[in-house]
């Protein structure tokens, strides 16, 4: 009997591993030989722990389950209670697009004759035929943008490392992910670990680097744990080392890992934390790309935007960029948390509207009561009320409402929800995660939470007061930790001014 059953955080934290000591011990008492696998997750959290049957009709889901719905799965799986039908068939899953996390949840993460099967390394072997600028080409001919901020274009990134001069040249990636309602990062390296490293070393024979640090927040343990494994399983299959496959280009991985501080997401505070140093900003110029880590040029990618790179060089960059829309092409993984029914990843093309995710793919609220309002992008994203759900999901769009996709995170509230708590909550985090190097920053978080303290008391004319701190930051922030912070706060304002205790008058 073969089960497949996610070791993925979440799944765990749900109960998985009480579900997989169950599985064994059920197996050797009625003497069954059990073949269990443990995947990655399917990314439809409502359903987990969700184990995985073969049939003759293919994989057949199962789930939520607990250790004592165990036995069944033995007894008889087509009448079993939390039957499912098969796995792809689901409509959550049936409706994805999935590129990026193709192999999320189907393989065992750390097995690397399996990733070959399943298309891995097609991509980078496409790459060592290339030349160093023919790759670069392809990255940037897809329309791939950074997938943990501003939506910088990737290629443009390469290039710009590829051309500068330097002694050495370095690749990092950053899976400090700390923004409430994401976990993509999380599950990508728990359940695909090789796609990324695949990534990473396709950047380093595109730019020239012989180095490579992965950058993993501490609060992820179990991601750092398959990460160290993959990268010691593919140094001795050749994939990194002395030499990639046998063709003299060398590159190397080090697994680094964060001691907690938010700041770190941004870049250069990243490098600095890399180096050794205290997690503060740099100001720019220079650019990482040109003077990043130990002062070399470095190319600086998100965990995203590196493990999506494998399926642009094996299926071609026209492939990926005839999915999306405008300049937001290929696929974006969604990350739909708080208060909703079917929370979970969902992978789908740019411009899908933002009701569409909220309502169809979510399936709203998970307390049947109305929306109230969805954040994009993490803690320091905009608010959105439902007044905004024809918003399709794109850079452009999402901008001009003074929003941003960003990690594309989605928190969901209802109608209970209090506005201004969470305004307040939204400064009051970035005063506490200030790296203290800017002053916008670090002081104007603190006036700020002040502020919003007299708004909620009633003093309306504190108001102006709130939008020149709150535009001084936007402008005068060294990273976006200061400068993104007004949003959640000017969005609340703007949208749910009663939660202040303000007329729509005086919001305005």
């Amino acid at each position: 009997m073969k089960v497949w059953l996610p070791r993925d955080a979440a799944a765990r934290a749900l109960g998985a591993d009480a579900v997989a000591t169950a599985l064994i011990s059920e197996a050797a008492r009625r003497g069954v030989r059990l073949d269990l696998v443990r995947t990655g997750s399917r990314g439809m959290i409502w359903l987990e722990p969700l184990a995985e049957i073969y049939t003759s009709a293919g994989r057949t889901a199962f789930g939520p389950l607990t250790p004592e719905d165990v036995p069944a799965l033995f007894d008889s799986p087509e009448t079993h209670p939390k039957a499912l039908g098969l796995t792809e068939e689901i409509p959550f899953f049936k409706r994805q697009t999935r590129l990026t996390f193709a192999r999320v949840g189907l393989i065992d993460p750390l097995d690397l004759a399996e990733y070959e099967t399943q298309g891995g390394l097609a991509g980078l072997r496409r790459a060592l035929g290339l030349s160093p600028p023919d790759i670069v080409t392809e990255v940037t001919d897809s329309g791939l943008r950074g997938r943990g901020g501003a939506g910088f274009p990737t290629g443009v990134k390469w290039a710009t490392v590829a051309r500068a001069p330097g002694p050495r040249k370095y690749i990092v990636c950053n899976a400090d992910e700390g923004d409430s309602g994401t976990f993509a990062d999380r599950m990508l390296m728990e359940g695909d670990p090789f796609c990324l490293i695949e990534g990473m070393t396709i950047a380093a024979l595109a730019t020239g680097a012989a180095q490579g640090y992965c950058f993993i927040r501490s609060e992820y343990p179990d991601a750092i744990t398959t990460m160290t494994a993959a990268v010691a399983i593919a140094r001795d299959a050749g994939v990194l080392g002395r030499s990639v496959l046998d063709t003299g280009q060398a590159f190397d991985i080090e697994i680094r890992v964060g001691a907690g501080a938010y700041v770190c997401g941004e870049e250069t505070a990243l490098l600095n934390a890399i180096e050794g140093r205290r997690g503060t900003v740099r100001a720019k110029p220079p650019l990482p790309a040109l003077q990043g880590l130990f002062g070399c040029p470095t190319v600086v990618n998100n965990v995203l935007s590196l493990a999506t790179i494998p399926i642009i060089l094996s299926r071609g960059a026209a492939f990926y960029r005839d999915f999306g829309i405008g300049r937001s092409r290929g696929t974006m993984p969604l990350q739909i948390a708080g208060n909703v029914r079917h929370g979970g990843l969902f992978e789908t093309a740019f411009g899908i509207t933002l009701g569409e995710i909220v309502t169809e793919i979510g399936g709203g609220t998970a307390s049947g009561r109305p929306v109230k309002a969805v954040q994009v992008g993490g803690p320091l994203g905009a608010w959105f009320p439902p007044a905004l759900f024809d918003t399709p999901l794109c850079y452009e769009e999402f901008g001009a409402k003074e929003g941003l996709v960003g990690h594309a995170g989605f928190v969901v509230l209802d109608d209970t929800a209090d506005m201004a708590a969470y305004a307040r909550f939204a400064m009051e985090f970035c005063a506490v995660e200030s790296c203290g190097k800017c002053t916008p920053c670090r002081i104007g978080a603190v006036r700020a939470v002040e502020t919003l303290d007299r708004i909620a008391a009633g003093e309306a004319a504190a108001l102006p007061l709130l939008r020149d701190l709150c535009q001084t930051m936007r402008l005068g922030s060294l990273c976006a930790l200061g400068g993104f912070a007004p949003y959640p706060v000017l969005s609340a304002l703007t949208h749910f001014p009663a939660d202040f205790g303000l007329n729509t008058e005086a919001a305005a």
